[in-house]
């Protein structure tokens, strides 16, 4: 499900974004964003929704940065207690936003690689390699990742628990509609299961849900592009 959670993890940031600038609203709580912003938190948001699959030490993600990310998600694997656990949690989403947040307000270089981290994550979720060379498709993730954080790197990204936040949580909703659920609640081992998507990378995933992410990805950094706010466009369609 690697394209259907970094396509949900852009989607659920770009719908939020403009809720989150409203003062009228959140009051002092609002955070205004530039496009350039907007923008930044979608590439974080889009990897982000791939970080609850770390627990998973022969998954997609596992060979984003080769020896390095396979043990972590070896190391993540074990202390969650396997797949889908611990890192599937409401608690989990919520740990990870303070953890983010508190590395691009405090501690720079220390988000720079999260940072890098995050994007890679996108990238390999996105499944744009090159077939048969593990080699090269990690280098161009690497290169890719470093251009990333190197056109990020002066943004303010106080916001950046919130996307990744949301990124999470878009990765758990997806979840939730496939066999085996999510423990939202985790330690409680009640799972969250409503089954939409009976196979994970199954025709259903491929021929509806990431066309239908896809397109609301376009529209919505659409809207972001050219600023203004798709949800108010069909406001303006005439009635007659």
């Amino acid at each position: 499900m690697g394209q259907t959670h970094v396509l949900s993890g852009a989607v659920v940031w770009l719908a939020a974004a403009p809720v989150l600038s409203r003062e009228e609203l959140l009051g002092s709580y609002a955070v205004p964003l530039s496009s350039g912003q907007l923008i930044a938190g979608a590439v974080v948001a889009a990897g982000a929704a791939l970080l609850p699959d770390i627990d998973h030490p022969s998954g997609r993600i596992a060979n984003t940065l080769g020896p390095v990310t396979k043990t972590l998600c070896r190391w993540v694997s074990r202390a969650a207690g396997g797949h889908r656990k611990a890192t599937h949690s409401l608690l989990f989403a919520a740990a990870m936003g303070v953890l983010m947040w508190s590395l691009a307000e405090y501690v720079r270089y220390g988000w720079w690689v999260a940072l890098f981290v995050l994007v890679g994550f996108g990238l390999r979720g996105l499944g744009l390699d090159f077939k048969g060379h593990e080699f090269w498709s990690g280098l161009k993730d690497c290169l890719a990742a470093g251009a990333a954080v190197y056109l990020m790197h002066d943004l303010d990204m106080g916001f950046a628990g919130i996307a990744v936040t949301l990124g999470c949580l878009a990765h758990l909703l997806g979840d939730c509609l496939t066999p085996r659920g999510c423990p939202l609640l985790w330690p409680i081992p009640w799972r969250m299961e409503t089954v939409l998507v009976p196979r994970t990378d199954g025709r259903v995933e491929r021929l509806v849900v990431v066309p239908v992410l896809t397109c609301a990805a376009i529209v919505l950094t659409s809207g972001v592009l050219v600023g203004d706010n798709p949800f108010l466009w069909f406001e303006r369609i005439p009635t007659g």
